[in-house]
C-alpha cells in the first residue's frame, strides 16, 4: 500500500471473528475502507453483515482480530465513543422521533451537547442550524421541515433517518438495509441521496436488492458465512461463478 493509500485509510477490519458460542457470525474477515469511499456490501441471509455493522460500531466484540477507524483500535471502545469519534448507524427499520419535527430530528441528531437539558429551549447554534439547513436540501425534504416525523410516507421517513446520520458529521456512515420496504422510484431516490454523500463522507452500505446495488455503482464486498468471498465492481461480482452459486443465483 502506497503511502498516500495509507494515508487515505479510514476503516480497517483486520482478520476479525466474532464467535457465538461455537457460531462463527464473522470468520476470520477482512475489509478497508478509503475516505470518501461508498462500498457495499452483500450476501445471503445469514452471510454476517449486520454482524459486521455491529461489530464496527461496538454492539459486538471481536473474538478476535482488530477494527481500526482512523488507525486508532476501536475493537474494545464503547459504542458512545466510537460514535463520537466519527461513526454513525442507520438501522433497518428508521428510528426518527414521531412528535418532533423533521427539522428538529435533524437538529437533535446535529446536537454536539449531547446532554438533554441542552437540546430544546436554548435555540440552535449557528453551525449546527447550518448543518440542519444543508441536510434538509440533501434529503430532500425542505418543503416538509416542519412535518411530524411520524406522519411521513414509508421512503420520507428512511430519507429522514439517513439525514440524521449525516447531521451527525460523522466521517463514515453505516447504512443497514436503507431501502427495506421501498418501491422502485424511493429506491431510484436513495441511491441518488447515497451517491450524493460520497464525497465528504464514507459509506458503508448493508443490502440485498441488486437492482438497488447496480444504481449504486460502487465497489461491492461478497460475504458468505461470515468470511469474505468475493470484490470488486458490480459486473465483475455478477459474472463470478461462486458468487452466482452462493448468492445471485439464490436471489434469482
Amino acid at each position: 500500500m502506497t503511502g498516500s493509500a495509507v494515508a487515505d485509510l479510514l476503516l480497517a477490519v483486520d482478520g476479525v471473528t466474532v464467535d457465538f458460542d461455537g457460531f462463527k457470525a464473522l470468520d476470520n474477515f477482512s475489509l478497508t475502507l478509503q475516505r470518501g469511499e461508498t462500498r457495499v456490501v452483500i450476501g445471503p441471509n445469514g452471510a454476517g453483515k449486520s454482524t459486521l455493522c455491529d461489530t464496527i460500531i461496538g454492539r459486538v466484540r471481536a473474538t478476535d482480530g482488530r477494527i481500526l477507524f482512523r488507525g486508532e483500535d476501536i475493537g474494545r471502545l464503547p459504542e458512545q465513543q466510537i460514535v463520537a469519534r466519527g461513526i454513525c448507524r442507520k438501522f433497518q427499520a428508521p428510528g426518527v422521533l414521531p412528535s418532533l419535527s423533521v427539522a428538529d430530528n435533524l437538529a437533535l441528531a446535529a446536537r454536539r451537547d449531547r446532554r438533554w437539558w441542552k437540546s430544546f429551549g436554548f435555540g440552535i447554534p449557528v453551525g449546527e442550524r447550518a448543518m440542519v439547513e444543508e441536510t434538509l436540501d440533501l434529503i430532500g425534504l425542505a418543503d416538509r421541515r416542519a412535518v411530524m416525523a411520524g406522519l411521513l410516507a414509508h421512503g420520507e421517513k428512511q430519507w429522514l433517518e439517513i439525514g440524521m446520520v449525516v447531521a451527525t458529521g460523522a466521517e463514515l456512515l453505516l447504512l443497514d438495509e436503507p431501502t427495506a420496504g421501498m418501491g422502485p422510484a424511493e429506491t431510484s431516490r436513495t441511491a441518488d441521496l447515497i451517491r450524493d454523500l460520497g464525497a465528504d463522507r464514507a459509506v458503508l452500505v448493508i443490502d440485498h436488492d441488486m437492482s438497488f446495488v447496480d444504481q449504486l455503482a460502487a465497489s461491492v464486498t461478497v460475504m458468505h458465512q461470515g468470511r469474505f468471498l468475493k470484490q470488486g465492481s458490480v459486473a465483475e461480482v455478477r459474472a463470478d461463478p461462486e458468487v452466482a452459486a452462493v448468492y445471485l443465483g439464490h436471489a434469482a
